[in-house]
């Protein structure tokens, strides 16, 4: 009975040992607390008001995120964790090596237990590396302010352009103020990674290429002539090993990997050509080689600018979603995220680009006329009338005084063109009425919006032949504007597909107005993953690349 009593005294004893110890570092630890609020806030008073670090304390009512009296807080740690394990940074880089350096010297400090002063300072460190850390992952490298001023030279030079951004919806400074209340910052961190386009899946498309680069990259394609099927050439060795390294070419039965080009590397080849956007015909000519021969640097490159870009498009949370890319001239639509139609499409030239931006379908038009832009009046269309007067009427186009339904239809003849031709305003509206020679084709789907672009029809039916397609003022012609059509009365109960087949055999102008709207982005990419799984690459068609990589950021 005694031994027990004893045995029950001891413990009670270290249970209020424990208990005093714990309360005492808590005291400790709240005192560090409250000396190193009142470092901070002194510190921070010399720092300009914008300052991220006075801005970011301010909003954490200058409460230390990072260090503890004793050990780096969890958030810290975590911190040093998730860019360690980021395999998407450049391990020589500044940002990572900074990040080595800063869990070093908290790990020295520690042990040789450091005044409070160099742990603030410390922690003024690790905040500038949050900071980097996440303006790196969730903002990008692109420098936006130059490059709008780069496209804002092109529209001086009588190319008019625009480029639309949607900021990320990611918050770094509420971020912190989680941490700092103790919600875990890996899980934050993991949240804010962007979903749409497939972004964590051309993330590990960049790893495999970093780490292609590690192991060599790959060998240039030695052709000295375009090699076609069946051929023998010493350039077949180099050839083969180049798609081997990229996993386009898997070995097969009916290969014996010598000189001779046969169909298991043809397969390969026209796999590559998929991905590049070119004819997939097997033909290795100037432009496959070309491609082929791009370094894995350049590619690494390419992938890292348009992870960029997916993090300023517009993340939808639709039900539907129409997407065209410029640089594969193709559209996708989307419902619930899966794929259900794809159409090949023309888009603007680089001298009349698309505009990159994002709106919503709200009606199909069957028959429409065709309002000609002032632009377009005035540069192509004067110049004719000025050569010929019935030049108009020879392409359907009318051309009336105004622009009211009233406005009466005015001979051409009738009017002293030369003084519109640079002129501010033109008084006239020219309109192509209805039909199959209408540049707007048979049917356009609206989205309104302040560049006067939409989706249409086109006579020009021949150009959808053609691998680049950008022909267009700008505006985005289908190949299979119908079938669009179709889609869109699955959804739309008011759109009887049948009746519209039947107006579309005549010239009658007629309306339809979406109950079920549908959100479309057009986008620049020249780098994605597709709905396959498959690493696509485009060319750059606008240029936009090099313009972007110009001011490209490193870290």
């Amino acid at each position: 009975m005694i031994k027990m009593l004893r045995t029950g005294l001891s413990v009670m004893a270290l249970a209020f040992l424990f208990f005093v110890q714990t309360v005492e570092v808590k005291a400790n630890e709240l005192e560090f607390q409250e000396k190193a609020s009142e470092i901070i806030l002194n510190t921070l008073q010399a720092e300009p008001k914008r300052s991220f670090l006075r801005k970011a304390y301010k909003e954490l009512l200058f409460t230390p995120v990072w260090m503890r009296e004793n050990s780096l807080s969890p958030a810290a740690k975590e911190l040093f964790e998730y860019i360690r394990n980021d395999h998407t940074l450049n391990k020589n880089g500044k940002l990572y090596k900074d990040s080595s350096i800063l869990e070093k010297m908290a790990e020295d400090m520690y042990a040789k237990a450091d005044n409070i002063y160099a742990k603030v300072s410390l922690e003024f460190k690790i905040s500038q590396l949050y900071k980097g850390y996440t303006d790196y992952a969730y903002f990008g490298s692109i420098n936006w302010g130059a490059f709008n001023a780069r496209i804002s030279n092109l529209m001086v030079n009588d190319v008019s352009t625009e480029w639309v951004l949607h900021r990320p919806d990611v918050y770094p400074s509420k971020m912190l103020g989680n941490a700092a209340l103790g919600v875990s910052l890996k899980k934050q961190l993991d949240k804010a990674v962007p979903k749409a386009y497939r972004y964590r899946v051309l993330q590990k498309a960049l790893q495999k290429y970093l780490a292609m680069r590690e192991t060599g990259g790959w060998e240039q394609v030695l052709l000295f002539k375009k090699l076609k099927p069946g051929q023998h050439s010493e350039g077949v060795y180099s050839l083969r090993e180049r798609l081997r390294v990229t996993g386009d070419y898997i070995s097969c039965d009916e290969s014996d990997e010598s000189n001779r080009y046969d169909k298991c590397l043809q397969k390969a080849v026209k796999h590559f050509q998929a991905r590049t956007g070119l004819k997939e015909d097997a033909v290795v000519g100037a432009g496959t080689l070309k491609e082929l021969n791009k370094s894995v640097d350049e590619r690494i490159t390419t992938i890292r600018l348009n992870l960029d870009r997916l993090k300023w498009l517009n993340d939808r949370a639709s039900k539907r979603h129409v997407i065209i890319n410029i640089p594969d001239f193709q559209l996708y639509f989307e419902e619930d995220k899966k794929l259900i139609q794809t159409m090949r499409v023309i888009t603007g030239t680089p001298k009349h680009p698309t505009p990159i931006f994002s709106d919503t379908v709200e009606m199909i038009v069957l028959n429409p006329y065709w309002n000609i832009p002032k632009s377009i009046i005035q540069k192509e269309m004067i110049p004719k009338l000025l050569r010929n007067s019935n030049a108009m009427a020879k392409k359907g186009i009318e051309i009336r005084a105004g622009w009211g339904k009233d406005a009466k239809k005015v001979s051409a003849k009738s009017v002293n063109w030369s003084q519109y031709r640079y002129s501010k305003t033109v008084p006239y509206r020219f309109a192509q009425v209805p039909g199959y020679k209408n540049a707007l084709g048979k049917v356009k789907f609206l989205f309104p919006n302040k560049f006067s672009v939409y989706m249409h029809d086109t006579p020009t039916k021949h150009l959808f032949k053609k691998n680049k397609r950008a022909f267009s003022h700008g505006c985005i012609r289908l190949q299979k504007p119908r079938e669009l059509l179709r889609t869109f009365s699955t959804f739309n109960d008011n759109i009887d597909f049948d009746k519209s087949q039947e107006i579309l055999k005549g010239k009658k102008n007629s309306y339809l107005k979406l109950k079920e709207k549908v959100p479309v982005d057009v986008v620049y990419l020249t780098a994605w993953v597709d709905y396959e799984g498959k690493l696509q690459f485009r060319n750059d068609v606008y240029k936009y690349d090099e313009m972007q990589l110009k001011s490209f950021r490193k870290w």
